[in-house]
């Protein structure tokens, strides 16, 4: 897709019909065809597989364990979400803001470096839709036996080949749901209570949802979905600039394109190194030609860089017809080295902010909090002993997976007397205990009309370990 700014419309129409004939020459496949993208080894190969391995821990994390317990889980019913060993409550998800923040301007900085590296190398869709069509390459075998297989009558073999293709397709989206349930629910549990039909009607329901989603979007919409249903194909584009490293073709180097006999003699005229061998095109798992510039279908995989290489070793020509580079570069410019580029220092900078306020918040998670509200109606209340008492309602979080117990105390005045704090409060696990307690000085002791005091408690959890908690509030008298 291009865009006409003003000044751009503003230009003689030979200017403007160049951008539309540039436009013309984008291939974006509607869905009319089915990609079958040729895969061959290369070191880009090779690095999309190693990405698309850390998916694994999708798969595999809700089976680790931590302190007898699930290492992850979020467990939504209890409002209570566990990593490793702290256990993050509602009131601390202003940390998710940072977690959000964090990840929004990495895929930024990563747009803006790189391009579509989180296409090409980690998204889910990218990374399913890879597997499908390895599997479907296992079964049906190259891209022009599976073809041939498409255009077929239905027989034996093909019903075969196709059903057993479409039941491991189904299977992989079944597995992806409930992995994705096992993140927030007891993993082990689930695999017990789920095929007995004890689980819920949520783990159902998502599980059905997660298998037909990927089932359809991985196995036949594929580079559909990219190019008309993820919305970072449409704005990712204004997030580059000339110094954008990306898979690029060199048309300087390699046009005028020709191909080569064997031998090396040269067909035509052609003294580019470009061979026209098309191999770029065939490999692409979103079927665009790298040759014609940069286009909204390129998720910067560098599959065609895998492919090129190899060609250029073949016909004795140096490697990196097509490669990762920049605009500036490629026109001859002179490109600035990463560092010294301002928007790299900005991202940088808002990247460190939001991690370090994600490291601090769960490093400082206490076990427990205290909240202290003071009693609006009435303010105080002059007792007939000649004191004055204020009423306070304290709420006492306790963040840990066990009951904590719990004794309150009070200090800020020496003459404070502290009523409804006798006893010892159990809190419960995960939940919010509160209790009323009152707070009595001599009116004869009070200097101020506000006093700072200040609410502690102290206990221990189930396990032993001790908990504290401290809150500063005040107490209020008759005017002086």
């Amino acid at each position: 897709m291009v865009n006409l700014s003003t000044n751009e419309a503003a230009k003689p129409p030979s200017a403007v019909d160049d951008l539309y004939e540039e436009a013309d020459d984008w291939h974006v496949n509607t869905g009319g065809e089915t990609i079958h993208a040729k895969r061959i080894p290369g070191r880009w190969r090779t690095f999309k597989w190693l990405m698309a391995s850390v998916w694994l821990i999708f798969f595999l994390g809700p089976y680790l364990r931590w302190d007898g317990r699930q290492a992850v889980l979020f467990d939504i019913p209890n409002r209570q979400y566990h990593i490793f060993s702290a256990t993050v409550l509602p009131q601390d998800f202003w940390m998710l803001s940072l977690l959000l923040l964090f990840f929004a301007i990495l895929l930024a900085v990563l747009t803006a470096l790189a391009g579509r590296v989180w296409c090409g190398y980690f998204c889910f869709q990218t990374v399913w839709t890879d597997l499908f069509t390895w599997i479907e390459e296992k079964l049906e075998g190259p891209p022009a036996a599976r073809r041939k297989l498409d255009q077929a009558p239905l027989t034996a073999r093909k019903a075969r080949i196709k059903g057993t293709k479409h039941i491991l397709w189904i299977l992989i989206g079944f597995f992806t749901g409930l992995s994705f349930v096992a993140w927030f629910t007891d993993a082990p549990r689930l695999w017990s209570t789920f095929f007995t039909g004890q689980a819920n009607g949520a783990a159902y329901t998502t599980v059905a949802l997660f298998t037909a989603g990927t089932y359809v979007l991985a196995g036949f919409l594929r580079e559909q979905t990219c190019f008309w249903l993820c919305p970072y194909a449409r704005i990712q584009g204004v997030m580059l600039d000339k110094t954008t490293i990306l898979p690029t073709y060199d048309e300087k180097r390699g046009e005028p394109r020709g191909r080569v006999k064997r031998g090396g003699k040269e067909e035509g005229r052609a003294t580019g190194d470009c061979v026209d061998c098309n191999q770029c095109v065939v490999v692409c798992p979103t079927g665009v030609d790298i040759r014609r510039g940069q286009q909204e279908g390129c998720i910067t995989c560098a599959l065609c860089i895998d492919a090129c290489d190899q060609v250029m070793e073949k016909v004795g020509r140096p490697r990196g017809l097509i490669r990762y580079a920049s605009l500036d570069e490629i026109e001859g410019r002179p490109t600035k080295r990463m560092i010294l580029r301002p928007r790299v220092w900005v991202y940088s900078t808002i990247l460190i902010v939001a991690l370090a306020g994600i490291v601090y918040g769960l490093t400082s998670l206490a076990p427990v909090e205290l909240k202290v509200l003071h009693e609006r109606a009435p303010l105080f209340v002059l007792q007939s002993d000649g004191s004055i008492q204020n009423k306070y309602t304290l709420k006492i979080l306790n963040k840990t997976p066990e009951p904590v117990t719990v004794r309150v105390s009070a200090s800020g005045h020496d003459d404070l007397i502290l009523m409804g704090a006798e006893d010892p409060i159990l809190s419960e696990a995960g939940g919010v205990t509160p209790t009323n307690v009152f707070v009595r000085i001599p009116e004869r002791a009070l200097k101020s009309e506000q006093q700072p005091i200040t609410f502690y408690i102290d206990g221990t959890r189930a396990s032993g370990t001790p908990v504290e908690a401290e809150r500063e509030s005040v107490f209020i008298g008759p005017r002086r």
